[in-house]
Formats: structure tokens, sequence, C-alpha cells
């Protein structure tokens, strides 16, 4: 008994000293307060997913450029009609879609400002992707996206000067110039790769094709999730700026498509200029959020660009799936029509076969 209560009074006491010690990697202890380093794993696994994530999506981006003939993508550089209707799409229709909703919702200030940001972004290269599953022009896709991504250097100051005036000064705003040639730079030089293999090996550059379209199509639902897991945002925030996330890209998309269509494009080039429209480069708007407010001020609208993310993609989907019903459609209906003619023939020709005495053209037995 005397053994058992001694061991005991050693447990506890052992219990105590744990309780007042500081854990290994504590900096400065005093008692049982302690500084404890800041745990940067949840930035070290953002880190590296976003390498790998950025690998995945130059291999796409290279795949891509399989698709693409390097006569048609450079004569829309020397006719670029379609790509000034995807300008003003996308530093027109865009900016001014925000600012209006912004105003028709009356939203805080600060809440304002991020949606005319997304709103001034550039295209992201989620729309070659889902261009490519449309049957879209693939030329003009790519160099929308390029022209866009360049353009924007100097076309988002110009517009967020212009759109923010009546809530912030636009100086206050850090637009990451690096971030956008960054993402330039990752468009370019996979795609011109991809290009040039297109180019000298024709057959090779259609599997390469195949294989990148489904990494793509995998990778955007990845890079979905992953940003999900990741964002430091509350999901707590207005109502407001969830139904502004879902109205948005809807209203790009249908706008560029009739802009596109009044312009006199083809139906696969409004297909094109619509999602290039609608879908905006939200890792960019992130970053320019996270670089010009505070964590007070983040806490109010740090999840739009998310949410706009989620619905440009819900929405994207939409319109591939609607397209791919409309296309089984039509195939079908083309063949029932063919077979309607081949019987039609069939017949006017065995009754003319009859009254000529039963005969029948080799063509048609």
């Amino acid at each position: 008994m005397q053994t058992y209560l001694l061991s005991q009074q050693f447990n506890t006491r052992s219990l105590a000293e744990n309780s007042t010690a500081c854990p290994a990697n504590a900096t400065i202890c005093n008692g049982t307060s302690c500084v404890l380093p800041e745990d940067n794993f949840n930035e070290t696994l953002s880190i590296i997913l976003s390498t790998v994530l950025t690998v995945m999506l130059a291999l796409v981006m290279f795949s891509m450029g399989c698709n693409v003939e390097l006569k048609k993508f450079w004569g829309h550089i020397k006719r670029p009609w379609g790509i000034f209707v995807g300008f003003l799409c996308q530093f027109g229709i865009m900016p001014l879609t925000a600012f209006l909703l912004s105003l028709a919702f009356n939203v805080l200030p600060i809440q304002a400002v991020v949606v005319l940001i997304m709103g001034c972004c550039p295209g992201g290269t989620a729309s070659n992707i889902i261009a490519y599953w449309v049957d879209g022009d693939m030329d003009l896709s790519i160099s929308m996206t390029t022209c866009s991504t360049l353009l924007a250097m100097g076309m988002m100051p110009l517009c967020l000067l212009i759109y923010t005036k009546i809530w912030t000064d636009s100086n206050a705003i850090v637009l990451p110039y690096d971030s956008i040639g960054i993402s330039l730079v990752a468009l370019v030089i996979p795609v011109s790769f991809g290009i040039f293999v297109n180019h000298r090996w024709p057959s090779k550059a259609k599997i390469i094709l195949k294989i990148g379209s489904i990494v793509g199509a995998i990778l955007i639902v990845l890079i979905a999730v992953v940003g999900g897991i990741l964002y430091k945002g509350s999901w707590t925030i207005s109502p407001k700026l969830w139904i502004i996330g879902t109205i948005f890209p809807a209203a790009g998309y249908s706008l560029g498509f009739f802009l596109a269509r009044v312009a006199g494009l083809s139906w696969h080039r409004c297909r094109t200029v619509s999602l290039e429209t609608g879908m905006q480069n939200t890792q960019l708007c992130s970053t320019i959020v996270q670089l010009s407010f505070s964590p007070e001020q983040l806490e109010l609208m740090f999840t739009f660009p998310l949410i706009y993310s989620i619905f440009q993609l819900l929405f994207a989907l939409l319109i591939l799936g609607g397209y791919r019903v409309y296309r089984r459609h039509q195939v079908k209906t083309k063949t029932d029509v063919e077979k309607t003619e081949e019987k039609e023939d069939t017949k006017s020709t065995s009754s003319h076969a009859k009254i000529n005495g039963g005969f029948v053209l080799n063509e048609t037995k």
C-alpha cells in the first residue's frame, strides 16, 4: 500500500512538472507562458502545391499549344478583329459590369473595390482548356489570353482609376506586375513549344493534345479544391457578395457571346470570346487583394475571388454540358436527314426503274 502511494505521488509530481515544462521548440519561456515559433506548415504546403500546380499548368498549356496552327495564329495577330472584340469584352464589359453590380447591391466600399479588381483582371488559362472542349477557336483563345495578360499591365491601372474613384484612391491598390509577368511567361513559353511541336510533328501533337486536355480538365477541378482548402478567408462574408459572385461570371459569359455575335464572329469564335470574357484570372485578383489591404479589411471580402472562381467554373461546365448535348442532338438530326434522303433517292430510283423496264444503274445497287 505504501509503495502504491509513493508511486502515485511520483506520477502526480511528474505530471505537474510536465504541465509547466515548455515545448522543445519554444523560443522564450517564462513559467507556463511560452513563445512558440510561427507554424509554417500551411505556408510550406501552399508553396509546394502552387509549384506542382504551376508545373502541371505549364504542361497543359504546352499541350494546348499543340492544337494551334502557326499560320492561323499569325492570321489573328495580323487581322486582330477577334482579338479586338475580346479586348472590348475583357476591359470594357467586365469592369463596367463590376461597377454596376457594386452600385446595384450597395456593397461596402472595400467590397466594391474587390469586385472591380476582379472585373479588371485579364482572362485565365482555364478558358483555353474549356474552349478546346467546346470546339472553340484555339488560335483565337490563346491569342486573346496572351494579349489580355500583356495589356493588363496598362489597362488594369486605367480601369481601376476610372471606376474606383467614388470608393477609394486607386493609388492604394498595389498591382503585382511581377505576378502578371510570370503569368505571361508561364503562358507564352509552353504554348510556343506546343506550336513548334505541332508544326514539326503533327501526329505526335495530336496525342499530346488528347492527354493534355484530360489532364487540364482534372487540373481545373484540383485547383478549385486546393483553393478551397488553403483559403484563409472567412466564409461568413456578406450574402451580397455571394449573389454578385454568382451573377458576375454568368453576365460575363452572356455579354461576351452577345457582343461577339453582334460583331459578326462565327459561332465557334463566339463561344471562345464568351469563355475568355467570363473566366478571369482569380489567382491574380487574390494576390492584388492581399498586397493592398489590411487583415481587418481582408475579413470583409478576401473570399470573393474564390466564390467567383467556383461559379465561373460551374457555369463553364454547364456551357460545356449544354454544348455537348446540342452537338449530339445535331449529329443525330443530320444522320436522320441523310437516311431520309437516301430512302427517298432509293424509292425514286426504283420507281424510275419500273417505268423503264427494270433497268437500274450500277451506282444504286
